[in-house]
């Protein structure tokens, strides 16, 4: 790993390849990631790059520079910093193990965490199992599994990979043929976060093609074709995901919102195609009727298109935030990568076969969906402990975004509100929740005090109480957050 500068600089950060840069950008972050508890300010500061608040790193590494060396709190409180946790990672004494049992047994006999949980904590550096209860039973993971999601799409595509939509010709007019991108967005770009593709700048686009040809009249169709099989969740028509489909505006949502629950178009597809006919009325292109579901012919001449930000991009946002129709649809894109069908059934073979391809304990594991949302789904403690290790693997850097899009507890997507101040874990803990009645889930990694990264994953079953459950799994997380050496 290079600086960007001094007297160690051997080539400039612009020729550095992305995928490297986000490595060197987490190992950075979590350097310093413990003394983010010293301010309150960076939980509403932005804005968001690689994975972390801008002003979150800049105040973190502000105090680390004043000269904190990330000795433990008292018992209770977060450790004031933490060392680096990548390109040098640690191993642990012999000790560790016994006083992570020690830790961890009394928390797991919580009763908010029902009558059935499992446990596994690895030690990234040298994956060294270093606690295991029931780690080889499979349980409902729920949104954790969009780590496995997230990480086979990636295995699958790479993290530069953009995701297009575009609008080609056909006989007397046009047709809006949709990629897959479920960011494609209607609305005005805000803030300082990912660039998503914009449903305007391809009415825009499309516009000035068709008036450079002069034509100002045109019919317009749609395709959606390039998913396949239901587009329904098995959960039926819920607010927590839009039906599935190949094009879609705003993930379909029929509000202002750009995450958590909202009313969904029962037809996503219909209403992205009637938005763009609107666009382009307003340019000065009359569309003739109402858009009708087509086909784009093969090698059919392309007009205009936009390409959704990175997929490292999409990884993180659907992590931080949760978000299941990001995570549906880097499913059906690994699918297509993968050349399985893009519906529910062909995806889950996909991600599957990407997960076994990158060395994962598959026993047990069954992929249904790649949100989470669906009980079929299928996990063991190990299997989730084991795949965060090998996205921090210094050898597998297109994985990255999987650590780098995990929310950070205290600040940042669903651990936001968790990991009140002076506890421990708080900002050293980086975890995917997952949630469903009587299931609660966390799986992520933390660093010690004395800088070691260790990946854990904790599985309950039968919650009676989300609230209880959560608190549980945070407090064994933290835990693991506080092993010391």
């Amino acid at each position: 790993m290079v600086p960007e500068s001094g007297r160690w600089q051997v080539r400039r950060w612009q020729d550095v390849p992305p995928a490297q840069r986000r490595t060197m950008r987490f190992a950075a972050a979590s350097a310093v990631a413990g003394v983010v508890v010293a301010t309150g300010a960076v939980t509403a500061a932005g804005p968001w790059d690689g994975g972390q608040r801008k002003a979150e790193r800049a105040v973190a590494a502000a105090a680390a520079r004043a000269g904190d060396q990330g000795r433990p709190g008292a018992a209770g409180r977060a450790p004031a910093a933490a060392p680096p946790v990548l390109g040098a990672l640690r191993a642990g004494r012999p000790g560790t193990r016994e006083g992570l049992t020690a830790a961890l047994e009394p928390l797991l006999q919580d009763p908010a965490l029902g009558p059935d949980r499992s446990a596994s904590v690895v030690d990234v550096a040298t994956g060294e199992p270093l606690y295991g209860a029931a780690q080889d039973a499979p349980y409902t993971p729920a949104s954790t599994i969009k780590a496995a999601t997230a990480a086979a799409a990636l295995a699958a595509l790479g993290p530069e990979h953009r995701i297009e939509t575009t609008v080609v010709r056909s006989g007397d007019g046009i047709v809006l043929v949709g990629g897959g991108d479920p960011t494609l967005t209607a609305r005005p770009a805000a803030g300082g976060g990912p660039r998503f593709a914009s449903l305007t700048e391809l009415a825009d686009a499309t516009a000035r093609a068709l008036k450079a040809a002069g034509g100002r009249r045109t019919r317009l169709a749609y395709d959606a074709s390039r998913y396949t099989g239901p587009a329904q969740h098995v959960i039926g028509p819920n607010e927590n995901i839009a039906p599935v489909s190949a094009l879609m505006v705003d993930e379909g949502r029929l509000d202002d919102s750009d995450r958590g629950p909202a009313d969904r178009s029962a037809e996503p597809a219909a209403d992205a195609a009637r938005r763009f006919a609107a666009l382009l009325q307003e340019r000065g292109v009359e569309v003739e009727g109402e858009p009708a579901e087509g086909r784009a012919a093969p090698g059919a001449a392309r007009l205009a298109a936009v390409s959704s930000a990175p997929l490292a991009d999409l990884v993180e946002r659907a992590l931080t935030n949760s978000d299941n129709d990001i995570a549906e649809a880097l499913a059906r894109q690994t699918a297509l990568a993968s050349g399985q069908p893009a519906s529910f059934e062909g995806a889950g073979k996909a991600v599957t076969d990407r997960l076994a391809a990158l060395g994962l304990p598959m026993a047990g594991v069954r992929i249904a969906d790649g949100s989470g949302l669906d009980r079929a789904d299928q996990a063991t403690a190990e299997f989730l402990a084991r795949l965060l290790a090998r996205t921090a693997d210094p050898a597998a850097p297109r994985l990255r975004p999987v650590l780098t899009g995990l929310p950070v507890a205290g600040f940042t997507g669903t651990l936001r509100q968790r990991y009140p101040r002076e506890t421990v874990g708080r900002a050293t803990v980086r975890a995917k929740t997952g949630t469903l009645t009587g299931v609660n889930t966390l799986a992520g990694t933390a660093v010690t005090p004395s800088g070691r990264l260790l990946a854990f994953a904790f599985l309950a079953s039968g919650t009676s109480s989300p609230d209880g459950a959560q608190q549980a799994l945070d407090r064994l997380a933290s835990a693991v957050a506080a092993t010391t050496d």
